[in-house]
């Protein structure tokens, strides 16, 4: 029995052994751990915080934006509003100039036969400018003759009023 004995506890001795062996690989390992762990888990911290951080700017400007946005396409509306009106408005002028060319087209339509009435009327003016010329003509020539009468006769006639009383 007594050699059973000291074969427990060495066996004893041996696990005391292994188990403290084993307790110190696992404190060794865990300090591993705990070397690359708390600075991954402190990293992991910063950049979350750092995440939220943007994630909060993110959300602070595109609300900003949606006002500005906002804002932006309101005035747009009024504007493309007041665009719509003046676009209206310069169709109903077209067609109105529409509708007077037309009216001007038709007039003009009917001034054809009046310039062929306008072109004869020129000549007859051209052939009434030439006769008023020879008219023009012959009274200057009917007044040449008249001087030359009035000088002719004229020494003649003012011997004989002299004779005369009245």
């Amino acid at each position: 029995m007594n050699d059973t004995a000291p074969k427990t506890d060495d066996k004893k001795s041996m696990q005391e052994d292994e188990y403290a062996r084993l307790s110190e690989v696992f404190e060794s390992s865990a300090r591993r751990w705990e070397l690359i762990i708390y600075p991954s888990l402190f990293a992991f911290i910063v950049l979350a915080l750092y995440g939220f951080y943007l994630i909060y700017n993110l959300q602070r400007d595109v609300h900003y934006l949606a006002i500005s946005v906002d804002t932006n396409m309101t005035t747009m509306s009024s504007n493309i509003q007041t665009m719509s009106r003046s676009v209206g408005q310069m169709t109903t002028n077209i067609r109105a100039i529409t509708v007077s060319l037309d009216s001007i087209d038709r007039k003009v339509g009917t001034l054809e036969p009046m310039l062929t009435n306008i072109n004869s009327m020129d000549q007859s003016m051209r052939t009434m400018t030439q006769t008023t010329g020879a008219l023009n003509a012959a009274a200057q020539g009917m007044n040449v003759n008249m001087y030359r009468m009035s000088r002719d006769i004229g020494r003649p006639m003012r011997v004989f009023n002299a004779f005369m009383p009245w």
